[in-house]
């Protein structure tokens, strides 16, 4: 049996998709959890990933993986209604602690949310791990260790827009408010 080392690994490059680092996400029934999508190029060198996929399912299953196993690697493509996953592979990974999240070559801790954002570019510390469920669900996943930023990108939705700017031409009572009003009589 291996060590869990030979299961985690740093991802190559990848562009993040629906990060949820900075707060748990909850999906359905499950207890929350700290996610994101990371999307890879095409012709992106995904061995190291997908020797960690082998090791996990060698030490559940031994030479003797079950016959649907599902992998953790996706095709973007399926999500074609989505920018940026067109021709790529994409893969998710999820803690239950928040991941650390660090930036550039100093490994500057994130503090900002603002830093890490949909679209960026990161590096990911990941671990492999295979899974089998009640209902007969087995396959193989990654657990989410650490985020390293590495560049910014184009935002997925475009940059967001300044809360006051958006609302500064809203007819407001000043009234409701408490604000006093103005009086135009002589």
């Amino acid at each position: 049996m291996s060590s869990d080392n030979s299961r985690k690994v740093n991802t190559p490059r990848a562009r993040l998709s629906y990060p949820h680092l900075f707060e748990p996400q909850q999906y359905g029934e499950q207890e929350p959890k700290y996610s994101c999508e990371l999307l890879f190029e095409e012709g992106t060198d995904l061995s190291q990933l997908k020797a960690a996929v082998d090791v996990a399912i060698e030490e559940k299953w031994g030479n003797k993986p079950p016959k649907k196993l599902r992998l953790p690697f996706r095709d973007g493509d399926e999500k074609e209604d989505k920018d940026g996953y067109e021709g790529v592979t994409f893969i998710v990974a999820r803690a239950k602690q928040q991941p650390g999240l660090v930036k550039g070559r100093t490994l500057e801790p994130v503090t900002d949310r603002n830093d890490i954002y949909g679209g960026c570019y990161v590096i990911a510390n990941v671990t492999a791990f295979a899974y089998e469920h009640k209902q007969g669900g087995k396959g193989v996943s990654f657990a989410l260790n650490h985020v390293l930023k590495v560049a910014d990108g184009e935002r997925f939705g475009g940059e967001p827009q300044n809360a006051s700017q958006v609302f500064e031409s809203a007819d407001i009572d000043p009234a409701a408010f408490g604000d006093e009003v103005e009086s135009n009589l002589i």
